[in-house]
């Protein structure tokens, strides 16, 4: 087997996996307030958008691990055809 389909199979993982991080992340910021004014009855909303906060601070560093494999991928891939065109032109 060569090394292509491996490294379009490698790339699409982490295309799908990232895309995935994303899609939960956005379930989690769905019921999200932008700006919120609460009173002291209210502290139950409190603690929800203090939770949401939580897991969504969770998330964040694996989608920047994620879109930093996809972006290093994705160089690779370029850097590979690259490398195959300037080795057809010599």
């Amino acid at each position: 087997m060569t090394i292509v389909p491996m490294m379009w199979v490698v790339w699409g993982l982490f295309v799908v996996l990232t895309a995935a991080i994303y899609l939960y992340r956005s379930t989690l910021t769905r019921d999200e307030e932008d700006q919120i004014f609460l009173d002291d009855s209210f502290n139950h909303e409190k603690a929800n958008q203090a939770a949401i906060l939580a897991k969504v601070g969770k998330v964040q560093p694996v989608l920047h691990v994620a879109l930093a494999l996809v972006g290093a991928t994705s160089l690779f891939v370029i850097g590979y055809y690259v490398l195959d065109v300037i080795n057809q032109f010599k």
